[in-house]
């Protein structure tokens, strides 16, 4: 009987051992995030930097079909607020549906969840970005993050005329500490002039009696979309809802941790359209995607990212952006997984 109990120890340690052994071995794995450069991103832009060739520019806008799909940038903002970039890191492009955490921010400041999302769900979605959904049934959005649901979020920020675009962009310009950024008016008038599925839906939500204003609210929608940045600005947004709305500097001024895990939330289940639910899997972090080219991740209590490759694929998301992100998660096992 001694025996038999002593092969058990002796196996129960060897097993204990084995797995030891196996967790330090997986740990090995993934690098410690201060080894962090700009020769780490460079290496894994250069690797995913073909991808663009798979991948097709948004042109359903025309002035997005004038972008070069060959573009590419990469940056992080470190948890020390230190920024790495490499590429095209000047190039600047639209926001697109990038705007949509920022809109989502200014109304649930000023109105506070409950009333957002009395008019809204939290759904995720298998749809892309533009469907309907169920707004001929049910009369509300699945989420904020597709695009009835972000129409409806900003047409919800107080002001009259252009006020609630304004207060986008102010946020925009605070939280990436770059007063010059401003919307591209080619790229407005285009969005405008073609919008009509967007514009189908403002006036079936008004018919609802979600929206009761006229379509200065739509233009507003327009006008966020246009909004033109970097990626760098895109890693320092990511970077600002990972540290509970505290941007990259240390200013604290809008400090919420409750709005940042609402934001992220919203990033996680469907601020990469019908794809977030696979994103999920392989990333695993709260993202955000525009038609633009551009991605933005939070990294919660970490690190903001930002990509820049105007080519897409199929969802409407960066080719080459997407297998850069996925790269850095896995090298630094960042997934919240």
């Amino acid at each position: 009987m001694r025996n038999k109990n002593f092969l058990f120890s002796a196996k129960g340690i060897c097993t204990a051992a084995f797995l030891s052994l196996n967790t330090i071995f997986y740990a090995q794995k993934t690098a410690d995030l201060s080894t962090l450069s700009e020769k780490t991103l460079n290496t894994i832009l250069e690797k995913n930097r073909a991808y663009y060739t798979q991948g097709k520019v948004a042109d359903y806008i025309p002035e997005l079909g004038k972008m070069d799909a060959k573009a590419i940038a990469f940056s992080v903002v470190d948890k020390n607020g230190k920024v790495f970039n490499t590429g095209d890191v000047s190039k600047k492009f639209t926001m697109q549906s990038i705007s949509k955490i920022i809109s989502l921010m200014v109304a649930v400041n000023e109105k506070g969840e409950t009333h957002i999302f009395d008019k809204m769900g939290y759904f995720g979605s298998d749809k892309p970005f533009n469907h309907f959904s169920n707004l001929e049934t049910t009369g509300k959005p699945l989420n904020p993050m597709m695009n009835a649901g972000a129409i409806l979020t900003t047409s919800l920020i107080s002001g009259d005329g252009e006020k609630p675009f304004l207060k986008i962009l102010d946020m925009v310009r605070y939280i990436t500490k770059n007063p010059s950024i401003d919307y591209n008016k080619s790229v407005y008038e285009s969005e405008k002039s073609t919008g009509h599925r967007n514009r189908g839906m403002f006036y079936i939500m008004k018919n609802s009696g979600l929206i009761s204003g006229n379509e200065d609210q739509l233009d507003n929608y327009f006008k966020q979309c246009s909004i033109e940045l970097t990626a760098e600005d895109l890693a320092k947004i990511g970077y600002f809802f990972a540290n509970q709305c505290v941007r990259f500097d240390g200013d604290a001024t809008y400090k919420n941790a409750d709005m940042a895990k609402l934001v992220e939330s919203q990033m996680l289940t469907a601020g990469m359209y019908e794809f977030s639910g696979e994103y999920s899997r392989t990333v695993g972090l709260p993202s955000k995607s525009g038609v633009g080219g551009g991605i933005t991740v939070s990294v919660p209590g970490k690190i903001g990212i930002g990509v820049f490759s105007p080519a897409l694929d199929q969802h409407g998301n960066s080719l080459a952006g997407y297998h850069m992100i996925l790269d850095l998660a896995k090298q630094y096992g960042l997934s919240i997984f």
